[in-house]
């Protein structure tokens, strides 16, 4: 992160507009590391080198001296020491010199509580909107407003588990623009229509005096632009990257259905939760292509006209101020793909325009198959006509794992269908072949009634036809009389009954087997087991033993081998995953793919559900070395709280991949009705050490809130190195 020397210079220089600079401050105070003492003083030694604007200098050293309040607020402590810092008083930037007696901090207040001729009030972190939302932290800036992080204070007061929303400020130079108001109403109409799950959530829109702001749904996350600029990012494999060219896809289709283009798709647009969600944000400047009833905005307000777009994303058509299509949005969503997969723009970020002049060709990705390349070109190409028609058929014919799995299933009910047709023909020939002659001359309506039985019964039928068919009368002989009839069999005695299988009789000779982790269901005699059973015990042993229990007719076993350098972890917590299973499997981890076989240099991505209850969700990979790596809650993906009935994806965007060693590892989900730790653990940390601080703390939750709310669920993985 930039210090505040450097924001600052790069303010002066021309590099960073006035909100990109306030945008700027509010993250660079707050991660710098500094007092505000320090921070004072860099602001002093900055502004004799080149003076900032009076209203910005006296915005800046009020939002120094708000970290002071909020520090001692929140607990913390401000080192006591008296320091003597030259602060200059505030220049005029017209050229009139300050009094050299004034004090410097009463001129900051007034600039700031007057505000500089020209410029309207600003608002940041610390300040407070409609007596409601306060300002926490500022989030980004964007082409319409900077988004803050705050509280809304009537949530807290009323006790919400939940209480943040994101606020989008509208930038100063879209205040003056008198259709400003418009522009969030039509936003917040819009999005209120786009109620989707890879769509932001808004809530409403307001004024505070100058200030006309919006409320949104609070995410815990990054955006993409985050990803694709981390340093040394070079494009990551296509299934890691597919969900989130998925999500996408989906939030594009849906607007599409509805009417309405984006206008401004890029990758600070798409952002990636902590639950592994993808959801696209700001419709601001979205225009209507389709909706009749919104045709009367059109003469009252163009958001097009606000002119935020943003040039290595927007379709020539865009650029060129042509009407909206939706094929201008899959112009877009091809530039991120490409770069999603590859670290690098399709045209090295120059405009549609440029490039098109230029007749710049894309190279095609090395991971892409040919499919996927052709339907990423077509996404990519300059002109309307031969640009990728729709989202859902670029998605249709990118995404190679659902084409892969529509098309097994067609093999699978091909093979099904042929296997029919198969055993029916067999029945005909069966029932054509049989020696009773008499059935060629029964009614074709009895024939057919025949040659569709199922061929499951076509044996016992040819059976009984040929049992059944009286003898020729050329083989008949002499009449003899009938034999006598022997004696009446006695009726052999009833079987004693078999004991009765209980569970209670079977879960003594489950808690005996070492290293394990098992579940059982009984059905009259037949008994099922599954979970996970130590190698040197073996799923066999375990046969045996189950087998021999009084009253099983019928053992199911659906047990798979563990490591045993997993036992310490199983014993941890195999009471919580029974508990989880014999409740109906209320949580469930899933590792892609299926099977759990990964390489070195895969990502690992993994399917979580949650129970019905609010609940917290604590993911962690138990690595072959030893330690033990916290995914979630982590400093990647810090909030864990569940509604009832979750479902999330988690890992894929590529934050862990598969690395040496290799071999049998594992990952474990644990649900707690409370945070699991007060405080955050590091992210990654010894097994044993884990382990033990684990034990702890779930019985400590235990005694509290019962054991009922804690459940577990383990997926075993096997990696490897990749081949050449």
């Amino acid at each position: 992160m930039a210090s505040l020397a450097h924001v600052i210079r790069d303010y002066q220089s021309g590099e960073l507009s006035r909100d990109e600079f306030i945008a700027q401050l509010d993250s660079t105070l707050t991660t710098d590391g500094l007092g505000p003492t320090q921070l004072l003083e860099m602001l002093g030694v900055a502004h004799r080198k080149s003076p900032l604007p009076d209203d910005l200098y006296a915005e800046v050293r009020r939002r120094i001296e708000q970290l002071r309040v909020s520090n001692v607020a929140a607990g913390g402590e401000e080192t006591g020491i008296q320091t003597t810092v030259e602060i200059p008083s505030v220049r005029s930037t017209s050229g009139a010199s300050g009094a050299s007696g004034s004090n410097p901090a009463g001129s900051a207040s007034a600039a700031n509580a007057a505000g500089a001729p020209g410029h309207d009030q600003i608002k940041g972190t610390g300040d407070t909107l409609n007596n409601r939302f306060v300002l926490e932290e500022c989030l980004g800036v964007g082409g319409m407003g900077t988004v803050y992080k705050a509280l809304d204070m009537r949530k807290l007061e009323a006790s919400d588990r939940k209480p943040y929303v994101a606020i989008k400020v509208l930038n100063v130079q879209f205040r003056g623009n008198p259709n400003s108001l418009v522009a969030l109403q039509r936003e917040a109409r819009k999005a209120q229509v786009l109620a989707h799950r890879n769509i932001i959530t808004v809530y409403d829109f307001d004024r505070d005096g100058p200030i006309v702001y919006l409320t949104m749904e609070y995410l815990t996350g990054k955006p993409l632009s985050q990803l694709l600029r981390t340093p040394g990012y070079k494009g990551m494999p296509v299934r890691a990257a597919l969900p989130i060219v998925r999500g996408m896809c989906n939030a594009l289709a849906y607007a599409h259905e509805h009417g309405f283009v984006h206008c401004d798709f890029k990758p600070a647009n798409v952002f990636l939760t902590t639950n592994a969600e993808v959801k696209v944000i700001d419709f601001g400047i979205a225009r209507v292509f389709q909706r009749p009833e919104e045709e009367s905005d059109a003469t009252v307000f163009d958001p097009g006209s606000l002119g935020a777009l943003t040039p290595a994303y927007a379709s020539p058509e865009m650029i060129e101020h042509r009407e909206p299509d939706p094929r201008d949005d899959i112009y877009a969503l091809g530039c991120i793909t490409y770069e999603l997969l590859t670290g690098h723009h399709p045209f090295d970020r120059l405009s549609a325009t440029q490039a098109r002049n230029a007749d710049f060709k894309p190279q095609r990705p090395p991971n892409l198959d040919a499919k996927q390349w052709r339907a990423l070109r077509a996404a990519l190409s300059f002109d309307r006509n031969t640009r990728m028609p729709s989202v859902a058929r670029f998605i249709a014919e990118f995404d190679n794992e659902a084409r892969a799995e529509k098309s097994g299933t067609l093999v699978k009910a091909g093979f099904a269908g042929f296997a029919v047709v198969c055993a029916a023909a067999v029945g005909v020939f069966a029932l054509r072949s049989a020696p009773n002659r008499q059935s060629a001359t029964q009614p074709a309506a009895a024939a057919s009634e025949a040659s569709a039985d199922q061929a499951a019964s076509v044996a016992p039928v040819a059976a009984a036809t040929v049992a059944s068919a009286p003898e020729s009368p050329s083989s008949a002989g002499p009449i003899a009389a009938p034999p006598v009839a022997p004696p009446p069999a006695q009726p052999p005695a009833p079987p004693a009954p078999k004991p009765a299988l209980t569970l209670a009789a079977v879960a003594p000779v489950l808690a005996q087997v070492p290293c394990s982790a098992l579940s059982a269901s009984a059905q009259d005699h037949s008994l099922t087991v599954r979970g996970y059973v130590s190698q040197r015990y073996g799923a066999a042993h375990l046969k045996d033993t189950l087998a021999a229990l009084p009253g099983v007719d019928t053992l199911a076993l659906q047990v798979e081998p563990l490591a045993d350098d997993k036992c310490d972890t199983v014993k941890a917590l195999a009471p919580y995953w029974t508990r989880n299973w014999q409740t109906g499997h209320v949580a469930s981890l899933h590792v892609r793919p299926p099977g759990g076989q990964l390489s070195e240099g895969d990502p690992l991505v993994v399917d979580v559900t949650t129970p019905g209850y609010d609940s917290y969700v604590n993911l962690d990979y138990y690595q072959l070395d030893g330690s033990v790596v916290h995914m979630v809650p982590s400093p990647r993906a810090k909030d864990n709280q569940a509604p009832p009935h979750y479902a999330a994806t988690v890992g894929s965007a590529g934050d862990w991949t598969i690395s040496k060693p290799f071999g049998s590892e594992m990952v474990v989900l644990l649900i707690t009705p409370t945070q699991l730790f007060d405080k955050p653990r590091p992210e990654s940390e010894s097994r044993a050490d884990y382990l033990r601080a684990l034990d702890t703390r779930l019985a400590q939750i235990a005694g509290k809130y019962g054991q009922d709310h804690i459940v577990a669920d383990f997926a075993p993985i096997t990696t490897k190195p990749r081949t050449p």
